[in-house]
């Protein structure tokens, strides 16, 4: 369904009118900045064009720093849809005053008219993450990510590419003009047009007090976004691919001329490669999140950043340029289909990088502060942006370094820093390992899921069949489950790192180990006062025939200290697995099952005083049925 829902998003008013007015805005940014760039470029002098274009490229970006404080607080504090309206229109005020510096022939007041285009995308950007989850459910949120991203680097390509070739008409006389001034000004116009149709949007924080320091407001917010890991290792993940982006977007134009020996037109056709990556990566990601944030599929594309960065660096390193500079010339060519075929991939990846990051910080960040935390997230990007092209130059330039060597340092980089954020947040490593369980060894199915409560404290009590029991349940349910379970399975190794990181609870019997035990119960306690959700498995050990196992008096014991509901659930399909005691000892063979059919089945939550032992055995048994 999570595949279908993604694009059934599109015959929706709550999400249509959004997604063409994000499209249309970046559209029509990079017509104006790449035509100002492309006419810089051939009307000037080398040296002072090299200056204006940089100086372009910084003005587009200052803004960010300058206001993505204030619009994230704007955004939290007025209704959203009213905001992009308002902003929509200051579009195309922007575009009027852009076509008079296009035609006053002034390429400083040019600048300053871009100077302003990043002003509005500042503004813009806040709005446009954390509009999604307030007009978007959970099962959505990545489908729609994933639509935003692909229309937001379709956008960028097509207005680069739109805007490069009505600027070659500039020089065939007032009629160039004119195209690019009619282009930009009917975008304006359809973009606020449109966007009347976006549904409202209530303001989380409408009493809030804007603080128009950008230093200390965004200070403010990033202390808070470092109360949350997750949130705060998001933001340098999201923020390091845009680097990784520009890193190899900003060398595309001089690779093409001075390794590849192409002209323009191939350079169009490698942007549009990464292009289509990006779009095609987007989409397949969810398709792949099955309606949920899936952050296995992170690690995957950081990954496939570093593995496929290294095959470009090395196709382009030894590739040797044709006698002449056409697009046929270069196809004929050994190598070039490695090349166009790792830029590719580079872009999937990248979609699987920063689609599950981008969802992930709009879920778990406060709803009264996600505006805020998404302006910080935009000035580190524009900041990582910047680190980019210092790289680029300190490598390039300074130390002299070929293309294909910086694109190898910017793979490994990726590797580093991929390997710093998944060290400080386990999670990205725990959810690959169930996301490959899942989508290998198993086919999972759930139902009746929508029964365990989306909130507060409870205990999910379920039968005990396999070492992986734990890591089905917990890709299964969305929220985040705290395990008790037996202390040597909680041990085993690559496991126990992924307990550890879920906050399981270890436990093992009184007379081997008091304390232990004495100290399992009084962190579950606190787990439940806590409003945590708790699974157990209450056979206390995995079946050694397949069969439901008496259960033990530990969940009554914890019932009475802590009443909360229980939740009967059962696992069906998985005795017999590589991870279950048929036959003998789990792991003593081969795996020989692939693809089995796994069930995962939910009743309705039980009373604390309702639950009797016998008869919460017999629930379970219930549920299971005669699918061992």
């Amino acid at each position: 369904m999570a595949h279908k829902n993604q694009f059934q998003l599109l015959a929706t008013r709550r999400f249509l009118p959004f997604f063409c007015t994000q499209s249309l805005g970046a559209f029509n940014d990079n017509v104006f900045k790449n035509a100002l760039i492309v006419m810089i470029a051939f009307r000037l002098a080398t040296s002072e064009a090299n200056f204006l274009i940089n100086l372009a490229a910084g003005l587009f970006i200052l803004p960010f720093f300058l206001f993505s404080a204030t619009a994230g607080q704007v955004a939290d504090k007025l209704d959203k849809s009213t905001l992009i309206r308002r902003i929509k229109l200051a579009e195309i005020g922007i575009a009027l005053l852009g076509i008079s510096a296009l035609y006053s022939g002034n390429n400083y007041l040019c600048l300053g008219v871009l100077f302003l285009l990043g002003v509005q995308s500042a503004f813009f950007g806040p709005v446009k993450y954390a509009i999604l989850p307030q007009h978007l459910q959970k099962t959505e949120l990545v489908g729609g990510n994933a639509l935003v991203e692909m229309g937001t680097f379709v956008s960028i390509l097509t207005g680069t590419i739109v805007g490069g070739l009505l600027a070659g008409f500039t020089g065939e006389g007032e009629s160039g003009l004119l195209w690019i001034s009619t282009v930009i000004l009917v975008t304006a116009i359809t973009g606020y047009l449109v966007s009347r149709a976006i549904p409202k949007a209530a303001p989380p924080a409408p009493d809030l007090k804007i603080n128009y320091n950008p230093v200390t407001q965004t200070v403010r917010i990033l202390k808070e976004a470092a109360k949350k890991p997750a949130v705060f290792y998001a933001i340098i993940g999201i923020s390091w691919f845009w680097l990784l982006g520009a890193a190899y977007l900003t060398q595309i134009p001089s690779l093409t001329r001075n390794v590849l020996g192409g002209s323009e037109s191939l350079v169009t056709l490698l942007l549009c490669c990464f292009t289509i990556g990006v779009a095609i990566g987007s989409l397949l990601c969810g398709r792949l999140s099955g309606g949920r944030v899936e952050l296995g599929l992170v690690p995957i594309g950081a990954a496939g950043l570093t593995v496929v960065g290294i095959l470009l660096a090395t196709t382009t390193g030894s590739y040797q340029p044709p006698a002449e500079a056409t697009i046929a010339a270069f196809w004929a060519n050994d190598g070039a289909l490695g090349i166009l075929v790792n830029l590719t991939l580079i872009g999937i990846f990248g979609g699987f990088f920063i689609v599950p990051l981008y969802s992930m910080m709009q879920e778990r960040s406060d709803p009264e502060i996600r505006a805020r935390i998404i302006a910080v997230n935009n000035v580190f990007n524009a900041l990582f942006m910047v680190v980019a092209a210092v790289l680029g130059i300190v490598f390039l330039n300074v130390l002299d370094a070929t293309i294909p060597q910086f694109f190898l340092i910017i793979a490994l980089m990726n590797a580093a820093v991929a390997i710093f954020v998944f060290n400080r947040v386990p999670e990205f490593a725990m959810r690959l390992l169930i996301w490959l369980l899942s989508h290998t060894m198993y086919r999972v199915k759930h139902q009746g899921l929508e029964k365990i409560p989306a909130e507060g404290a409870a205990i999910i009590a379920c039968n005990h069949v396999s070492y992986v029991d734990a890591l089905l349940l917990a890709g299964a349910i969305r929220r985040p489950i705290r395990f008790i379970m037996y202390k040597p399975i909680y041990e085993i190794p690559v496991l126990h790192f992924i307990f550890k990181t879920s906050r399981a609870i270890p436990i093992c019997s009184r007379q081997r180990d008091p304390e232990g035990y004495a100290r399992a119960f009084e962190e579950i306690e606190q787990g439940l006062k806590d409003g945590d959700l708790l699974c157990i498995f209450p056979e206390g050990q995995l079946t050694k025939d397949g069969e439901l196992q008496p259960f033990k008096a530990g969940i009554e014991k914890i019932l009475q200290r802590t009443p909360v509901p229980v939740i009967p659930m059962a696992l069906r399909g998985l005795w017999g697995s590589f991870f279950s005691h048929k036959d003998g000892h789990a792991f003593s063979t081969l795996p020989k099952r692939f693809w089995s059919r796994v069930c995962v089945v939910a009743d309705q939550p039980l009373e604390a005083s309702a639950v009797k032992l016998d008869e919460l055995q017999e629930r379970v048994l219930g549920l299971r049925g005669e699918q061992r």
